[in-house]
């Protein structure tokens, strides 16, 4: 009998794979060195489904140089568990166990995700966990974690591996560890000999153009010089109902203009010279891609790509989803629309939007965006046996309500306007209604539906001016990057991939070079952008990346070889690094400074304490180690006063540019991994606290506070 071995990517995904493939649909369970396999029985002979965890092997340098030598051009890889001893010890037993089961295998598969990352964890394991299994080993391919799908994967097995995308994704890794363990160790190396103190620093291939973009939008916004103008705000009345009037020019450019406007239509009469009206039609819009999905989730929950992508993996573990790491806006006929709709029948909210649907031919709105591994994002229709946590729920729903909207169809608006005039003067009063909802209907509550009914007058009617001024306005600069736009220019300018991304915006967060929601820059940002920008520009020129991402991209389809991208890479990177060296203790003052001054900058609140106007800080307590709001004096024993605040005890704590609208006072902002952040106000919280110690106190009910 022939023994396979089928190697997935993540322990969840072995189980599903394991129940789809036994032929009862209940694999047996072991363990070894404490790793969770499962056996199967089918017709063909027994399989064995186990999985990694991720990445089981790392990049790391050849031989045994100082562990904070650079620059480091020979690598190797190696198991994650010698490389990274403290934080990957577990992944030996993972490997071990591998091994062993392999040594009874007679057939090997790789069943990981299909994708880059996919193609090279399962062709790492297979090449070494297994022996060089990989010359034989065939491929599984499939979109989602449906029995029926899997099943299918199974039996229509790829002969060999994809080895452009494992090749494309070993070189993708490589470059990144060569970008990065040079770039970033010469950041932070420079500091510590420059005695500021040890700071993590980093840049890389993608990482930096990243950056740069946030860094030049502040520069527009420093730079940015305020120029007057001003805006007509009038206003008529019909039928007890004020309507506000939009003025011919939106801006008005002196006030002398704005003046005379104001002064020779007050109290004026305004006649209806014409009203226009016109039907526009709204296609569908298009299934989600990763990058989509991401905005429309931060744009209506606040969630960061990182965290939607996080979501969307665990519903796609739980064969709720097809696979989210897609640049897909295409639904191939094969993933089968109505087998789809009937599974999203069973949901009470979606029984009557489907069942309209399921009356008529089914054809998406499609976009031109195409993944050769995977479709758009879609729901599997299928149900699971337990409720759905709260943010997985509204990013489920989100995918639903879109994937339907897309079989749905256009939507008509009617759209009119009522030109009123007074002598030279000219006003509009703008209207609009849906008068057929189409897709709207279906991808409620994530689309605007403003509707602006005109008043009941006639054309030669004619109505008093209710109201009229002018109001001083500036213009103003582009706003602040968020999470959500800066994803979709990284995406615009072809820096990293759909699966990377969010992590790179995630790392700008933690290393301290951005801050708040509108991504601010911080002086850390500006500085270490500044040098690069000065010695070796070329490392965070977005063009040159998004030629590497072109390559790589040709690795995977054999147009161009993993050696060829790494040798045009590396003869760029030696003389910018060699360079760069020679410049460590130029680079050592200029950064140590910096870094010093936003250490101090990241624990001081800009505003200062309510009760003696001192400085606050963020600081700790020696004997309880809890961290609190207090005075900057507090540890030469100058405190100004008895004022303090508690602050959360969870997480990383930020201070925000954002002031409570209660009472002034900078928020704060505690991160967990895997949590929504917690924005508070500390004064407002602490007033509770005192309010409620007060009247338990009157009440003689004891209060503990945390």
């Amino acid at each position: 009998m022939v023994r396979t071995l089928v190697v997935c990517e993540k322990p969840d995904a072995a189980s599903r794979v394991a129940r789809a493939l036994d032929e009862n649909g209940q694999p047996s369970k072991e363990q070894l060195y404490g790793v969770p396999y499962y056996e199967c029985d089918t017709r063909s002979g027994e399989v064995v489904v186990c999985s990694a965890l991720g990445h089981l092997y790392t990049l790391a340098a050849k031989g045994k140089p100082p562990r904070r030598f650079y620059p480091v051009w020979d690598y190797q890889w190696k198991p994650k568990n010698e490389v990274e001893p403290k934080k990957s010890a577990r992944l030996r037993n993972w490997i071990l166990a591998i091994s062993s089961l392999a040594k009874g295998a007679d057939r090997f598969v790789n069943a990981c995700d299909f994708d880059v990352e996919g193609a090279l964890i399962g062709w790492q394991i297979l090449r070494h966990a297994c022996a060089g299994a990989d010359s034989h080993a065939q491929r599984m391919k499939f979109s989602t974690m449906t029995e029926r799908e899997l099943r299918e994967a199974y039996i229509q097995l790829a002969p060999r591996l994809d080895l452009g995308l494992a090749e494309a994704g070993k070189c993708r890794h490589e470059l990144d560890w060569l970008y990065g363990i040079n770039l970033s160790r010469l950041l932070t190396e420079s500091v510590v000999k420059n005695r500021a103190g040890y700071a993590t620093l980093s840049t890389g291939r993608v990482q930096g153009p990243t950056l740069r973009f946030v860094v030049e939008r502040e520069d527009e916004i420093g730079g940015h010089v305020p120029i007057p103008f001003w805006t007509i705000e009038a206003s008529i009345k019909h039928d007890g109902r004020s309507y506000l009037l939009e003025y011919e020019k939106e801006k008005v450019e002196t006030f002398a203009e704005a003046d005379r406007i104001v002064h020779d239509c007050t109290k004026s009469i305004l006649e209806i010279t014409k009203i226009e009206s016109s039907e526009t039609r709204q296609n569908p819009p298009v299934p989600f891609d990763l990058s989509t999905l991401q905005s429309e989730a931060y744009r209506h929950f606040g969630y960061t790509p990182s965290r939607t992508l996080s979501i969307a993996e665990h519903l796609y573990l739980d064969a709720l989803i097809s696979y989210p790491r897609t640049s897909s806006q295409k639904l191939p006929p094969d993933i089968g629309y109505e087998t789809i709709l009937q599974g999203l029948y069973r949901r009470n909210d979606y029984s009557s939007l489907v069942n309209k649907l399921l009356k008529s031919s089914l054809r998406p709105n499609q976009g031109w965006k195409d993944d050769p591994a995977h479709p758009a994002i879609y729901p599997t229709g299928e149900l699971l046996n337990r409720a759905l946590g709260y943010q997985e729920e509204k990013i489920f729903d989100l995918i639903s309500r879109r994937f339907m909207s897309t079989f749905a169809g256009p939507s008509t608006r009617l759209s009119s306007r009522m030109i009123l005039e007074s002598g030279s003067y000219r006003f509009f009063l703008h209207g609009s209604r849906i008068v057929e909802l189409g897709w709207t209907e279906y991808y409620r509550p994530y689309v605007r539906d403003e509707e602006q009914e005109l008043p009941s007058l006639e054309q030669g009617r004619k109505v008093p001016m209710d109201s009229i001024r002018s109001l001083e306005r500036y213009s103003q600069p582009l706003p602040r990057y968020n999470p959500g736009s800066l994803l979709r220019r990284m995406e615009d300018e072809n820096l990293g991939t759909k699966a990377t991304r969010a992590d790179i915006i995630e790392i700008l967060y933690r290393r301290g070079y951005v801050k708040d929601q509108r991504m601010q820059a911080t002086p850390l940002a500006i500085k270490v952008i500044g040098l690069l920008d000065k010695y070796c520009r070329l490392i965070i020129e977005p063009g040159f990346t998004g030629r590497l991402e072109d390559l790589m991209d040709q690795i995977q389809v054999g147009k161009t070889s993993r050696r060829r991208v790494l040798l045009e890479a590396l003869d760029h990177l030696r003389p910018v690094m060699l360079d760069l060296v020679d410049r460590e203790e130029e680079f050592g003052e200029s950064l140590g400074e910096t870094v010093t001054a936003q250490r101090v900058m990241e624990v001081t609140f800009e505003t200062p304490c309510p009760e003696c106007g001192s400085k606050l800080k963020i600081v700790r307590s020696r004997k309880t180690g809890k961290r609190f709001i207090g005075h900057a004096g507090v540890w030469d024993g100058t405190k100004k006063c008895g004022f303090s605040a508690p602050l959360p005890q969870f997480g990383s704590i930020s201070i925000l540019s954002k002031r409570c609208p209660e009472c002034g006072f900078q928020m704060v902002q505690a991160k967990s991994p895997g949590r929504r952040p917690l924005v508070s106000c500390p004064r407002c919280y602490a007033e509770k606290v005192r309010i409620l110690k007060v009247a338990n106190t009157e009440s003689n009910v004891p209060t503990r506070v945390e």
